[in-house]
């Protein structure tokens, strides 16, 4: 099972540490009595899904036996605007993929796998959610450079 634990520090904003020690703050922007000191609470939504399919997409591409030097995703997410839960309606990950010699069918099937039968957080946001995903791959002039 794993454990969290958030504290409230003032205003809006909170400190959250997981078992190891691992910390985040999180805040409001300031109309909404925030300080804007931390990430939004939704955001980490978004964190959250690069990240788990950030490590799904170098993982499968590794087994590939793709030369992957670098992996960035670039996440843009709409809010529902007129009806509260205010959650992401639409999410758009963008992958930048460097390496040398990496074929676009191998990212575009890792991104698949990840996507539809790996990644976690993707899976929780159920089908409310429409995700969408693009690439595109760098090639890298030397082994394991960015």
């Amino acid at each position: 099972m794993d454990t969290v634990n958030v504290r409230w520090a003032g205003n809006r904003q909170f400190v959250g540490w997981d078992e190891t020690g691992h910390g985040l703050v999180m805040d409001s922007k300031p109309e909404y009595k925030g300080e804007g000191t931390g990430t939004r609470p939704l955001e980490l939504v978004l964190y959250a899904l690069a990240g788990c399919t950030a490590m799904d997409v170098v993982s499968i591409l590794e087994k590939k036996r793709q030369d992957v030097a670098g992996l960035e995703i670039r996440v843009e997410a709409q809010q529902r605007e007129d009806d509260y839960p205010k959650i992401y309606t639409r999410i758009n990950l963008h992958y930048v993929v460097t390496g040398r010699g990496i074929t676009d069918a191998a990212v575009s099937r890792s991104i698949e796998l990840s996507e539809e039968k790996y990644c976690s957080v993707r899976g929780m946001l159920g089908p409310q959610v429409e995700v969408s995903t693009s690439f595109e791959v760098l090639e890298s002039s030397s082994p394991g450079a960015d």
